[in-house]
């Protein structure tokens, strides 16, 4: 991932902002946000905006075979009207993009896996299965013109990886800024960043964007690599999760009478 020295991110940053969240999800993501520091200090690759993808073996190998995801990517995208956008499964999204511009293909979500759609990208679920402390993957989709602005994600022991499957010209013009850093996508390419800073993310420019999205287990220290396993594991039987669920399960089942019509 090159980054984008033509703008300055204090110039594009907005100030992080409340969205009208109810209170009961405001006070949990305040507790989460509370782990933020300690998770910090115990992780063993650092706290930082981006980080440098060689620090973690397992991009190479997504490199290697993004031409391979690209391809069952290519088949996904015939159905592109059928697939839902992202707040249509994360009901929560709905505070950062309420349009159509955001579409997404999931294949896991917080460790639960979305088999019809594994069962329709073999070879892109084989390679994901095989990233240790992988939690949640999915193809997301940006329309032209999309932006998608500034938020914080929930939690910090997990590490956040988009790897480029399509990305329009010029890519420049495609690009994410996260805390003070401003990156943009190129095809074949990693980036991992902390979702936990503020983040944003503009495609400004006349064509589609696709990545292969994925939440990773932070790497830490014990005894905080327990607790965060123990976190992740009970997160997947939350309410938030449960109806993520329940909602990909349907919208697979729409795509599936698109595919037989």
């Amino acid at each position: 991932m090159q980054s984008n020295d033509t703008h300055s991110a204090h110039a594009e940053q907005e100030s992080f902002r409340d969205r009208g969240d109810p209170l009961p999800k405001r006070l949990a993501h305040m507790a989460m946000h509370g782990l933020d520091s300690v998770y910090g200090a115990f992780s063993t690759v650092g706290d930082r905006p981006v980080h440098d993808p060689a620090r973690f073996p397992w991009t190479q190998r997504l490199e290697d075979n993004w031409t391979v995801m690209r391809e069952e990517l290519d088949e996904i995208l015939k159905h592109r009207e059928a697939l839902p956008s992202f707040h249509d499964i994360a009901e929560d999204a709905s505070t950062i993009s309420q349009d159509d511009n955001w579409k997404t293909f999931f294949l896991y979500g917080y460790g639960v896996k979305a088999e019809e759609n594994c069962a329709r990208c073999p070879r892109t679920t084989e390679l994901i299965e095989q990233v240790p402390g992988m939690t949640t993957a999915f193809f997301s989709i940006l329309s032209p013109g999309k932006h998608i602005p500034p938020h914080r994600g929930p939690y910090k022991g997990v590490l956040r990886y988009h790897l480029g499957l399509k990305v329009p010209e010029p890519t420049e013009r495609c690009r994410i800024r996260v805390d003070d850093e401003v990156e943009h996508w190129e095809e074949g390419e990693s980036l991992v960043f902390d979702d936990t800073y503020n983040h944003e993310v503009r495609n400004e420019t006349s064509g589609e964007r696709a990545i292969l999205f994925l939440d990773v287990k932070r790497p830490m220290q014990q005894p905080m690599a327990a607790l965060n396993d123990l976190v992740l594991g009970l997160l997947r039987y939350t309410p938030v999760v449960q109806d993520a669920y329940e909602n990909q399960k349907q919208w697979s089942n729409q795509l599936t009478a698109v595919e037989e019509s």
